[in-house]
């Protein structure tokens, strides 16, 4: 199931979509914990969406590159890079094309948003992190965040809470939920409705396939491509993991020298 058309058309909502003034007050303390234990000042953002992490570590000083399969979620990201005055370079790029098209050498890479699951099979995952180690520097901070999916796939939990934005535009309702695969995977929907003013709802259903990680086939599988120290948290305020409770898998982990 192709990932780029529902994130090409989340891109000129996914805005709405998140709550980032409350989001990035949220995370970036933790996030920026992590980068000053590795010195880092060059940070590739993968996955990157409409760029909001990667514009507001650029602001902070950090050297900033962001990444995403999605052409539209890259233009909204560079257009968002213009109205706030920020520099950051985007490129369009997916897992596998980071190190050729984004560059490497990066003291730190970020993999947020539960991005890390669309890579699907065992070749595309591995290609996914033996391509984050070859973006990093030996001694790179590499940070995934990702659903907790030990509690998901136990709980059979197929639905995410509603997200909605009411603006000039009209009004937002964002509604997600999962499918349960005979093969394990997962389909995740995204039912979008909106209603513009004096008119009536309209709705637009897209869906992507994901991996369900689990905490124990990631770490092994980030040890396999070269990540050493590697450490789970539960929650961006750096949490223990919980399997049964936390909502999030956060993994550090440090790119082992050659």
């Amino acid at each position: 199931m192709p990932i780029t058309p529902l994130y090409d058309a989340l891109s000129a909502d996914y805005d709405r979509f998140v709550n980032w003034p409350a989001r990035l007050a949220h995370e970036l303390p933790f996030i920026e914990a992590q980068l000053r234990a590795a010195n880092a000042r060059r940070v590739l953002d993968a996955a990157c969406g409409t760029g909001q992490h990667a514009l507001a570590l650029a602001a902070r000083g950090y050297e900033v590159a962001g990444a995403d399969l999605s052409a539209g979620m890259i233009a909204q990201a560079r257009a968002n890079a213009g109205r706030a005055g920020v520099e950051a370079r985007f490129v369009a790029a997916g897992f596998g094309e980071l190190a050729a098209q984004a560059g490497d050498g990066f003291d730190a890479l970020l993999c947020l948003g539960n991005s890390l699951p669309h890579a699907i099979t065992d070749e595309a995952l591995r290609a996914a992190l033996h391509d984050f180690a070859a973006a990093l520097r030996p001694g790179g901070r590499l940070l995934i965040q990702n659903r907790n999916f030990d509690a998901v796939m136990a709980r059979r939990d197929r639905w995410m809470e509603p997200q909605s934005h009411h603006g000039p535009g009209g009004e937002w309702l964002f509604i997600r939920f999962y499918d349960f695969n005979p093969d394990g995977t997962l389909t995740f929907n995204v039912l979008t409705l909106h209603r513009a003013p004096g008119a009536p709802w309209t709705r637009q259903v897209e869906a992507a396939a994901l991996r369900p990680l689990r905490r124990a086939e990631l770490v092994s599988a980030l040890e396999a491509a070269g990540f050493g120290a590697v450490t789970c948290y539960g929650d961006m305020t750096g949490a223990a993991f919980d399997p049964t409770t936390s909502g999030n898998l956060i993994v550090a982990g440090v790119k082992r020298a050659q």
